[in-house]
């Protein structure tokens, strides 16, 4: 209840904005949902959304729905299976058949499919085993050590993405009341 999730939503033209403004390169803008893959944000919602009646591989193609180059897709979902070996395997399974650590990783990695400047993830362990997370933020912080995009996580599982972060934001009734290095914030 904190506003964690709303303002995600706000960034990515999901959610009105009552106050406060979205700026992309200084600029304002208003967010338009189906324009702002083509700024370069890409949001993965909470609860592991995936096209579960499609495979794998369809589920990355519908993440790269606006690149008309057909052999660019192909690329990217090949650079997308390398960097999630589960998936690989999994690659003609339909995506309601995987596991729920596998269908964060679907839904993570159809978020890259635009090749993002900024990802959006809100709460991404959510319902996932304690192990689960741990794979999952490891993901996600080689995901930006590999990619380099800005990564904007919303999360509940505070210890563990305190870790991984570089800066932290603490809401509390939709204000800011701490902000600090993860490290610091955990101490």
């Amino acid at each position: 209840g904190a506003g964690k999730s709303t303002a995600l939503k706000a960034i990515f033209g999901l959610a009105p904005i009552d106050e406060g403004q979205v700026l992309w390169h200084e600029e304002l803008i208003r967010p338009v949902t189906f324009e702002m893959a083509n700024l370069g944000i890409a949001f993965v919602p909470q609860g592991r959304r995936v096209f579960k009646h499609l495979t794998v591989e369809k589920n990355l193609e519908i993440g790269g729905f606006t690149i008309k180059n057909k052999s660019e897709i192909k690329r990217r979902i090949a650079e997308l299976m390398e960097m999630f070996p589960a998936l690989k395997t999994k690659r003609r399974s339909k995506s309601g058949t995987l596991s729920g650590g596998q269908q964060q990783m679907l839904a993570i990695a159809r978020g890259l499919m635009t090749e993002p400047k900024v990802l959006l993830l809100d709460e991404p362990s959510l319902g996932l085993a304690p192990k689960l997370v741990k794979e999952v933020f490891a993901k996600i912080k080689e995901i930006n050590a590999r990619h380099k995009p800005a990564i904007m996580i919303v999360e509940h599982n505070l210890k563990s993405l305190l870790e991984i972060v570089d800066r932290a934001y603490v809401l509390d009734k939709g204000r800011v009341v701490a902000h600090d290095s993860g490290k610091a914030i955990i101490n």
